[in-house]
């Protein structure tokens, strides 16, 4: 049923886009090696995206050392969340967001699908506001010439697929560790003895929380396509592995950038991202600059082919639960072209205050994203161990039906209990408002969605005999 052709062996790359989509991956068609999950997600998160959230702590008076901890630790915690979701792509062969379906039901999932749409739109958003503002500096243009380039090539990548997408990441690695291994060493030797930018007045210790909140947000977001880019690996991958090299390449990058930006933005002032490594690359050689700009634009550029994947995934199974159809090429296409047009419309109206504006998105992220993250984990390793029936994953008579009350529930008593924790321009709850506006409100979405979760799905499915009987490599002819 849900079955494209197989793919075409022996062509070259570029004309050869990837056959499957939302659809199981079979054993004879695994492929990869577990090490490339490091650069892969090293890459993907070494944009100018993650400098940002360096920013936020000197923008809001956050001292360095402060700023420092509070992303090293923020960062270190969201990716844990996000790594242990690398493991499902080897086992279960599917993308990370339909996998949702066990405990969501084949339609309830749409529910967080609604809001992993809305990330994937977002961050592309913004990637494409930084990458045009880099090139638009070196070679000159604006929003109307490069907001529809940036879009095209991310379509190309989304449309070719996984295996490409795959090796420019692992070409960028080298090339980002190199020039920004110079750049690094570059600014702590300019600025090292720089006086600091003049605080702002506020709680350090607020400060420090709403800093450890964005940075952990910014890598939990990344948990809703993990599994699309390690399902193509063998079943039997050793799970330790996986999950480890996902989780040093997408901390390392988050630790390495945002640390950077807490440096940069407390040592030296600059109107955006942009201005700040012109200057400080210009700095350390003439022209020096330029080049670290135009190197980060294309990373941003890969990174914006990764979303519009991961979206046409996402958009491909909310369709899938309410039409059944072949996912097929025409169908993907489609969905790529109208997510290319959707991040362009909404690129044009992003607010001036970029860094305010960015934090406030990571927070939304983290909220409607933690109680999904909580639920799908407890789910995958505390109460069906692992074990699905592929097969039911597509069927709305199946096991998992098509509305779960259990994980539905989960999920927004998760995000009610959020409220009153949440802490940000527009809105601060009254426990933050105890708290002088400390937000710890992904605690406890995370603890109350999980906990939920395991008590109302363990009664029923923990004692159950699972229908694990069906081969998954069956699934290919279904």
């Amino acid at each position: 049923m849900h079955d494209l052709q197989a793919p075409r062996r022996g062509l070259p790359l570029l004309t050869a886009p990837e056959a499957r989509s939302i659809d199981h991956i079979p054993v004879d068609e695994r492929h990869g090696k577990l090490w490339h999950q490091g650069p892969f997600w090293f890459s993907g998160n070494f944009v100018l995206t993650t400098l940002v959230i360096g920013f936020i702590g000197p923008s809001i008076g956050l001292g360095l050392g402060r700023s420092v901890a509070a992303v090293v630790l923020g960062a270190c915690f969201g990716t844990f969340f996000m790594a242990v979701h690398a493991n499902q792509g080897p086992r279960m062969g599917l993308p990370q967001m339909i996998q949702s379906r066990a405990q969501f039901g084949v339609r309830g999932a749409v529910v967080p699908f609604t809001a992993v749409i809305f990330v994937y739109v977002g961050f592309n958003v913004f990637n494409t506001v930084l990458a045009a503002q880099g090139l638009s500096r070196i070679v000159g243009g604006g929003p109307w010439l490069w907001y529809p380039v940036l879009a095209a090539v991310s379509v190309v990548l989304a449309l070719v697929g996984h295996d490409l997408i795959h090796l420019v990441q692992r070409v960028l690695t080298g090339i980002l560790v190199l020039v920004f291994g110079v750049l690094t060493a570059g600014v702590v030797v300019q600025w090292w003895d720089a006086p600091a930018v003049a605080p702002a007045t506020g709680s350090p210790w607020t400060s420090f929380l709403t800093v450890f909140a964005a940075a952990a947000g910014y890598q939990i977001s990344y948990a809703v396509y993990v599994s699309d880019y390690s399902r193509y690996l063998p079943a039997d991958a050793d799970a330790r592995s996986v999950i480890w090299w996902t989780y040093a390449g997408a901390a390392g990058s988050a630790v390495w950038l945002m640390s950077l930006g807490a440096f940069i933005g407390n040592r030296m002032s600059a109107d955006d991202v942009v201005s700040g490594l012109l200057r400080t690359g210009d700095g350390i050689v003439s022209g020096f600059g330029p080049l670290v700009v135009l190197v980060s634009a294309l990373a941003l550029i890969s990174v914006m082919g990764v979303n519009t994947y991961g979206a046409m995934l996402t958009v491909v199974s909310a369709v899938d639960a309410f039409r059944r159809e072949r996912p097929t090429r025409r169908l993907r296409t489609a969905v790529v072209l109208s997510v290319g047009a959707v991040v362009l419309a909404v690129a044009l109206s992003l607010p001036e205050d970029y860094v305010a504006g960015f934090s406030s998105f990571v927070l939304l992220m983290l909220y409607f994203l933690v109680p999904w993250t909580a639920v799908n984990l407890v789910d995958y390793y505390a109460i069906r161990k692992g074990h699905y029936v592929i097969r039911d994953i597509f069927d709305d008579q199946g096991v998992y039906g098509r509305w779960s009350w259990r994980g539905l529930v989960s999920y927004v008593t998760g995000l009610v209990a959020m409220v009153p924790f949440i802490s940000t321009t527009f809105f601060r709850g009254p426990a933050a408002e105890a708290m002088d506006g400390a937000d710890v409100s992904f605690v406890v979405g995370l603890l109350v969605s999980g906990i939920l979760y395991a008590v109302l799905a363990g009664k029923r499915d923990a004692t159950a005999p699972l229908p694990e009987g069906r081969p998954l490599k069956s699934v290919r002819s279904l």
